[in-house]
C-alpha cells in the first residue's frame, strides 16, 4: 500500500497531484522544497484554480523512504535534482516522472536505479496566472502509466488504490513506452510550430502551411521510435491525440517565451535531434525549431536584437 507521497517540484503537474491527493492523504503528502522557497510554500501554500492549498513540505531528507515520489520538476531542472531524488529514494519507493520527453526515466533510474522507475506521462492543459495554477478539471486526462513488460504488477494495484476515490484521474496502460512516444511525437508536433511562430492552437487548422510543418515535425519522430523499435505510425491512436482545446490554447513552450522563461527545447526537440544522429535517422525540421526556439530565448534575454 502507498500511506506517504512526496511531490518535487509544485508548478502545473505538481499542482494536479496536490489538488487530486491533499483530501485524502492530509499531512502524508510531502511538498519537497528547503531553504528560502521551503518557507515561502509553508506559509503561502498554493493557489489551484481559486483554492488556496496549505502544503506540508518537507526537506529530502525527511522525505526519506516515501512510498511514491512524484517528480515534476521542468527538465531544465532534472539533472540538479538528481541529489534531492536521491536522499528520497529507498529500497521499496515508486518513482514516477511526469515530465514530458522520452529520457527522463533513464536518467533518473541511472542515478536511483532503474528498479524504482514506474514509466508515466501526463496529459492536462494548464497555465500559470502571477501565483495561481489553472487547469479544467472536466477536460484534464491526467496521468497515464504501466510498467515496461507490460505486466499488471503489485505495485500497479498499489497505485490504482491511491488514486481511487481522488480526484487524480489516472489510466494503466497496456504499452507504457509506446504511449510515451505518441506523446513525445504529440508534443513536438503541436507544442513547438506555435512557439516559434507565436500563434493559438486553432492556427493548425487554420493554416494549411502550419499543419504541413507540424505533420513533418511528428514524421521526424515516427521515424526515430521505428528505429528504437517502437510503432507510433498510426495518427489515429488516442495516445497521440489532443483533447477538445480552445483555438487560442498556448502550449507550454510558448507559455514560456512569453513569460521569458526558458523553455525546454532541450527536451523535445533537442533530444530528438540528438537521438536521430545516434540511429542514422535525419531530423532537419526539428533541428531547425530547436535552432529558432533557442534564438527566441536569446531574444527575450535581450542578446539579439
Amino acid at each position: 500500500m502507498i500511506h506517504t507521497v512526496a511531490v518535487l517540484g509544485a508548478g502545473a503537474i505538481g499542482a494536479y497531484f496536490i489538488a487530486g491527493l491533499s483530501e485524502k492523504l492530509g499531512e502524508d503528502l510531502w511538498v519537497i522544497a528547503e531553504g528560502e522557497r521551503a518557507e515561502r510554500l509553508s506559509r503561502e501554500g498554493i493557489v489551484i484554480n481559486g483554492e488556496r492549498i496549505p502544503l506540508h513540505v518537507r526537506t529530502p531528507e525527511e522525505a526519506a523512504g516515501a512510498d511514491l515520489l512524484l517528480v515534476c520538476v521542468k527538465y531544465g531542472a532534472l539533472k540538479g535534482s538528481l541529489p534531492a531524488i536521491t536522499q528520497i529514494v529507498r529500497e521499496n519507493t515508486i518513482v514516477f516522472s511526469t515530465l514530458n520527453g522520452v529520457d527522463s526515466e533513464e536518467i533518473i533510474g541511472e542515478a536511483i536505479g532503474p528498479q524504482h522507475m514506474v514509466y508515466s506521462l501526463m496529459k492536462i492543459a494548464s497555465r500559470r496566472v502571477g501565483n495561481e495554477i489553472r487547469y479544467n478539471p472536466a477536460v484534464t486526462l491526467g496521468v497515464f502509466f504501466g510498467e515496461k513488460d507490460r505486466q499488471e504488477s503489485e505495485r500497479i494495484a498499489a497505485l490504482r488504490a491511491l488514486f481511487d476515490g481522488t480526484d487524480v484521474r489516472y489510466h494503466v496502460c497496456e504499452d507504457i513506452l509506446q504511449d510515451i512516444w505518441y506523446k513525445y511525437a504529440l508534443n513536438i508536433s503541436k507544442n513547438i510550430p506555435q512557439a516559434i511562430l507565436n500563434c493559438g492552437f486553432g492556427a493548425y487548422t487554420d493554416s494549411e502551411h502550419l499543419a504541413y510543418i507540424s505533420d513533418r515535425m511528428r514524421e521526424e519522430v515516427v521515424q526515430v521510435a521505428a528505429a528504437k523499435g517502437i510503432d507510433i505510425g498510426d495518427p489515429n491512436n488516442p495516445a497521440g491525440k489532443n483533447t477538445k482545446l480552445a483555438p487560442d490554447v498556448r502550449f507550454s513552450t510558448l507559455q514560456d517565451l512569453d513569460a521569458k522563461r526558458p523553455t525546454e527545447i532541450d527536451m523535445f526537440c533537442g533530444t530528438l535531434t540528438r537521438l536521430g544522429k545516434e540511429l542514422g535517422v535525419p531530423t532537419p525540421f526539428n533541428e531547425f525549431a530547436y535552432h529558432a526556439v533557442r534564438v527566441l530565448e536569446e531574444k527575450n534575454a535581450g542578446l539579439v536584437r
